[in-house]
């Protein structure tokens, strides 16, 4: 598989990757492709404004893994986020499961979307030192077993222990435009390093 430039020589660089997003395209992802599309290497959700949530899953389910992407919040308005460990819902634009937060007041946060519906962890107030509110920002993600991890920026925003032993341990990767006004983000150079087995 041919990948952009970019994400080739981060992949390279970091054994036991391999990219969710080929830089051409959104093969192996499902969403709506009127807010979905593919520029400049990047994955761009750009909403008019929208009633409900909306998200771009990938076709596969991951288990452990550790997860980094690049994202850039246009002027650093509007609110989004990665699911993981996240199943689609039926007959519903909504997904459930684990979100790793983006944007205005939830930049590093861990929230759990339609399941708990709250923010399990707060960002830690280190990350303003390192956050570029309007800019290409490094997310990586860590899930193994009960223990996940956030981080933006090499600074740890999130070390939670999950509790419930019900709560999936697996599902898809999906990038989310959240309802409400007009907003755009941008994520590239996304890519995955399965853990343990």
């Amino acid at each position: 598989v041919l990948m952009c430039s970019g994400a080739v020589g981060l992949a390279a660089d970091e054994p036991g990757f391999r990219s969710l997003f080929n830089g051409k395209d959104l093969t192996g992802w499902d969403g709506d492709v009127n807010l979905w599309k593919v520029t400049d290497n990047a994955i761009v959700g750009d909403s008019p404004g929208i009633k409900h949530n909306q998200f771009l899953c990938t076709k596969e389910e991951f288990g452990d893994f550790e997860l980094k992407l690049e994202f850039r919040v246009k002027d650093g308005v509007g609110n989004t986020g990665v699911q993981f460990r996240t199943k689609k819902l039926p007959n519903t634009t909504e997904v459930s499961g684990y979100q790793a937060d983006l944007g205005e007041k939830y930049w590093g946060c861990l929230y759990d979307e339609s399941r708990r519906n709250k923010i399990l962890v707060q960002a830690s107030p280190e990350l303003e030192k390192v956050l570029k509110k309007s800019d290409w920002n490094e997310y990586t993600i860590r899930a193994e077993g009960d223990h996940i991890t956030l981080k933006i920026n090499g600074v740890t925003t999130v070390d939670y222990k999950e509790p419930d032993a019900a709560i999936a341990r697996s599902g898809v990767v999906a990038l989310q435009v959240h309802s409400g006004g007009p907003m755009r983000v941008d994520f590239r150079n996304i890519r995955l390093k399965p853990l343990g087995k």
